[in-house]
């Protein structure tokens, strides 16, 4: 069987140009009998150019070349087609491909890519901010994602000027939350709406998430230090389950008493009081492996 895939390129995530990316997949199916188009991310109208270009392509599978954000950019993009999602893992943070167990090694994404099977993933829709794919969050660590995306810091010491930064400038909010089950009203540092487990660094957040379990996590920090910060970049254990509370989901509303930062698979969004969250299960086909199985 032959397909027509599209590779969808951002030429900068991670801070690195992906030339060798296009070079190694043009020459990977050179002798293959699969048609391949791609096309690259350019930061202006990248939405709109890319819906376009897959009414004209029609392409068959399409396959996102970058971190979190181009996914979630990617995925906004095919849901209307119905269209299975490749992953080529090519960010600062890769944070889906990992959770989803994606190979990082290209030429075995690529295999992924060429002989996965579609599986149905959950996303979460965000009202008035389209999807989240992975994890976003409201508080501490947008604020970070914020400085260190306006200052374009790059690597650990850029993310280590960033928390401390952060945590100088800290200050709780007084949050009040409402799920299916309940209303609560909580003093917190972050608030993270968790579609996974873990950020892309490895830092485990939310460790009983499953991103095709019908559900998401409410994962409230109510207590933060230096040294529980700084694990979201450097020690892959979960953080601390006396500082933190999670709550299951289908749907939240979450309302805070003062405007707070707020982030989305990675990308910034701005400050907000409210932020209301439902799941949709199974809505995203995910290219993995056929040997794959959920947890």
């Amino acid at each position: 069987m032959s397909f027509h895939f599209l590779f969808v390129i951002n030429p900068v995530s991670g801070g690195r140009v992906k030339t060798a990316w296009a070079e190694t997949i043009r020459d990977y199916f050179a002798e293959l009998p699969h048609r391949v188009t791609l096309f690259e991310l350019t930061g202006k109208n990248d939405e709109e150019r890319l819906r376009l270009e897959l009414h004209r392509l029609r392409p068959d599978r399409v396959v996102a070349v970058g971190g979190d954000g181009t996914i979630k950019l990617v995925a906004e993009a095919i849901l209307e087609h119905g269209l299975p999602l490749g992953i080529l893992p090519a960010g600062s943070a890769n944070g889906m491909a990992r959770e989803l167990d994606l190979p990082a090694d290209i030429d075995e994404a690529l295999e992924v890519v060429v002989n996965g099977l579609p599986r149905p993933v959950d996303v979460i829709h965000l009202d008035g901010h389209g999807l989240c794919i992975h994890l976003s969050d409201i508080g501490l660590n947008a604020q970070l994602i914020r400085y260190y995306q306006r200052n374009n810091w790059r690597g650990k010491f850029g993310y280590a000027r960033g928390i401390l930064k952060v945590l100088l400038r800290k200050r709780s909010l007084h949050i009040r939350i409402t799920t299916n089950d309940c209303v609560i009203y909580r003093e917190a540092y972050m608030v993270v709406l968790a579609n996974a487990r873990m950020y892309g660094t490895g830092a485990v957040i939310n460790p009983e998430g499953d991103p095709m379990d019908g559900q998401f996590e409410v994962v409230v920090m109510r207590q933060v230090s230096f040294w529980e910060f700084l694990k979201m970049f450097w020690r892959f254990r979960p953080f601390d389950r006396q500082k933190i509370e999670i709550l299951s989901a289908r749907s939240v509303q979450i309302e805070t008493r003062k405007r707070a930062y707020f982030q989305v698979d990675g990308e910034y969004r701005g400050r907000i009081r409210q932020i209301t969250a439902e799941i949709r299960p199974g809505r995203l086909q995910v290219l993995l492996p056929p040997d794959h199985s959920t947890r």
